[in-house]
């Protein structure tokens, strides 16, 4: 299949200019919805939106469900009465990179303040929409919450090294904790219903100016997460409870020694006597909060990279099939239609590009990548057909002027010009326009990109632990002329927005 053609931005709202020392929810999302809008863009895509584990990555999350509570703007809930306003004036409101360990400390207080006011003094609709919300979702969210008051209790301690009786969730253990810790399991329960009553705001918001939301589904969970307690039996663990096997990617062209994500690897044996129910679960709950989703790692499906837990480096690992076809059908069987496109990067072998087109599962390239060896040029426009959506550069990637500058070689730079040109503003603009121009369904550009940023402005370096998802943007940098230059744009190569049926939920942020 191939999506309606369509553009957009890639920004992570941590990204954003908002008060606090990280992007959220609250104006400066809107702020740049209104930009999108004017540019004529279609999609928004973000990154994984849970809460956050080891490494303050969004690819390392605490949960498949829950949503991170660093995102829920302090000054939308004052709005609302839920915490004073005077207690929120005071939160730094430059754009200087996020700094994780202050956001916790200072955010995560106000929040939970916010929560208990919340829970006191919320009645009417407002009390009607919490109910409504934990009643419909208690099959994620009661687990996640005692998961998240746990871990808490004990100093962010992994789970399996919790009291016995917890590792293994007793049902007497878990009864007598569910008492202990009936109020600071509401609160969970209420940031968690803050998270989602304004993202499906900002979500209508967009939706009413024809903007799409992307989301992003990374295919492996932390360790230490909910879904690892509340389901071992789905995850390749030893009898002490630790994996015997972790994820990650062979050596590639980012790191010598691969890349040791550490995620526990799933038994797809028993997921596939399940019927696959938890993945069902899990991409039902992601259709029910972006239009369009993409699947991280996709090769992973067919096969993934297999490390014994004990090694230290991703070299000595292995491939390994995993349920391929199966898993698809199922899911198409239960949700009828499947908005995914499928991150077919990296070593990619030709039983991956085989179960994508069988699937009818659009892939990606990426504009930057296709300069160097021959092999390299289906990431150029030329080779692209309907069912590609094309980025000019990822998360991953240095930006197109970073990487112009500094970090292409000169055998890229001399096949760039040869193609493009040398443009008068910028070979970014160039690499925007031939990824906008070309066949690919969907384009999507990072924030950073549309910007001319350098590598200040880059927001990961694969296998580096520290520094990374930190940037932030300038509102002042969402200048007018860039709209209209976006703009013009996508009227002059037919990706202008296509309208979105508005939902009739209230979503009340």
């Amino acid at each position: 299949m191939s999506f309606p053609r369509a553009s957009g931005i890639l920004l992570h709202p941590t990204s954003l200019p908002s008060r606090g020392g990280i992007g959220d929810f609250g104006s400066s999302a809107y702020q740049f919805a209104d930009f999108l809008a004017a540019a004529r863009q279609g999609l928004w895509q973000v990154l994984p939106l849970g809460p956050l584990g080891f490494g303050d990555s969004p690819y390392s999350s605490t949960s498949a469900f829950a949503g991170n509570p660093l995102l829920i703007s302090l000054d939308r809930l004052a709005d609302r009465g839920w915490i004073d306003r005077a207690q929120v004036d005071p939160l730094p409101d430059g754009v200087e990179p996020v700094d994780y360990p202050f956001v916790f400390r200072r955010k995560m207080p106000l929040l939970f303040e916010a929560a208990r006011n919340f829970l006191r003094s919320a009645a009417g609709n407002a009390r009607s929409r919490f109910e409504t919300f934990c009643h419909q979702n208690h099959w994620w969210l009661d687990d996640f919450v005692i998961f998240d008051g746990l871990r808490a209790r004990f100093h962010l301690e992994s789970w399996n090294r919790w009291p016995h009786e917890l590792v293994h969730r007793d049902p007497e253990a878990l009864d007598r904790t569910h008492t202990e810790m009936l109020a600071d399991l509401d609160v969970r329960r209420a940031l968690q219903f803050f998270f989602y009553e304004q993202w499906h705001a900002l979500r209508a918001y967009c939706a009413q100016r024809s903007i799409r939301m992307v989301g992003d589904i990374a295919i492996f969970l932390n360790f230490d997460s909910a879904d690892v307690w509340t389901h071992p039996d789905l995850f390749r663990l030893n009898a002490d409870l630790d994996p015997e096997v972790v994820a990650g990617v062979p050596p590639d062209f980012f790191s010598k020694d691969g890349q040791r994500w550490g995620n526990p690897v799933y038994r797809w044996d028993v997921m596939q006597a399940q019927g696959y129910a938890w993945w069902i679960d899990r991409l039902r709950w992601a259709t029910h909060n972006f239009d369009y989703i993409r699947l991280d790692h996709f090769r992973g499906f067919s096969q993934f990279w297999e490390i014994p837990a004990h090694e230290p480096t991703a070299i000595h690992g292995r491939w390994v099939d995993g349920p391929k076809d199966e898993l698809f059908l199922k899911l198409r069987e239960a949700l009828g239609g499947l908005p995914f496109f499928a991150e077919d990067l990296g070593y990619i072998t030709p039983d991956v590009h085989e179960l994508r087109d069988r699937l009818k599962i659009p892939g990606m390239a990426v504009l930057q990548f296709g300069f160097g060896d021959p092999g390299a040029h289906t990431h150029l426009p030329h080779t692209f057909t309907p069912d590609k959506v094309v980025y000019t550069g990822t998360h991953d990637n240095d930006t197109l002027l970073g990487w112009w500058e500094s970090g292409a070689t000169e055998h890229e730079r001399h096949h760039a010009e040869a193609c493009l040109g040398r443009p008068d503003d910028g070979m970014h603009w160039a690499m925007i326009r031939a990824a906008l121009g070309s066949a690919a369904s969907l384009c999507v550009v990072p924030l950073q990109d549309v910007l001319g940023l350098g590598s200040e402005a880059r927001m990961n370096v694969p296998s580096r632990d520290r520094g990374n998802w930190r940037w932030r943007f300038r509102a002042d940098m969402l200048r007018p002329e860039v709209a209209q230059k976006l703009a013009t744009l996508a009227e002059v190569v037919d990706r202008l927005p296509q309208p979105l049926p508005v939902s009739n939920e209230e979503w009340a942020a």
